[in-house]
């Protein structure tokens, strides 16, 4: 059985993490155990880079606390301002003990009263709730799921990426993944 942990207690990224490895692995068996690991940016990342670096630390953070896993998965949703507006999105970095990949969530635009309640320092959870008059959204379906009348939900979001980051772990020979050293680096 190998363990996979999951550098987050929220249950939507736990879940996803969950149907993700069986959706692209459905004969293995697997332990998932979540760890509560700091993301090392803003509560709110603010632009694509800085979502990616969350990601990417908090499974760091997570190989750390648990360096018995198979894989460590960090998951960090964003936004960041384009020509078109205010984009909300999560990437997905899954580490195992050789490789590292990546995958990023489609995105979908905040209307303003969103977007003005981030632009004053709301987290996108807390201004979801506020324009909603909703409680805890980030732990159900999330601000896409309010947005989209929960024709996709936060978990069916970030599932699919989920799925999309496993893709080399499935076909390593295909693909020029860097070998990680010791340390977790490509060095």
């Amino acid at each position: 059985m190998s363990k996979i942990v999951v550098a987050s207690t929220n249950p939507v990224k736990m879940a996803a993490t969950q149907r993700g490895f069986h959706r692209m692995f459905p004969a293995k068996t697997f332990d998932f155990e979540s760890v509560s690991v700091p993301s090392g940016v803003r509560e709110q990342p603010l632009s694509n880079a800085e979502t990616l670096q969350g990601a990417t630390q908090r499974t760091q953070a997570a190989s750390e606390c648990v360096p018995d896993a198979a894989y460590w998965v960090g998951i960090e949703g964003g936004v960041e301002t384009d020509r078109h507006g205010l984009g909300a999105f999560a990437w997905i970095v899954i580490r195992s003990s050789a490789f590292t990949a990546q995958s990023r969530t489609g995105t979908f635009y905040l209307p303003s009263p969103v977007a003005d309640l981030l632009g004053r320092g709301n987290e996108l959870g807390e201004a979801i709730d506020i324009v909603f008059g909703t409680a805890n959204s980030k732990h159900a379906g999330g601000a896409i799921g309010l947005l989209s009348d929960h024709a996709v939900d936060r978990t069916q979001l970030y599932e699919q990426a989920v799925v999309l980051a496993l893709v080399p772990f499935k076909h390593t020979g295909l693909y020029q993944m860097e070998r990680l050293g010791h340390d977790g680096t490509g060095k």
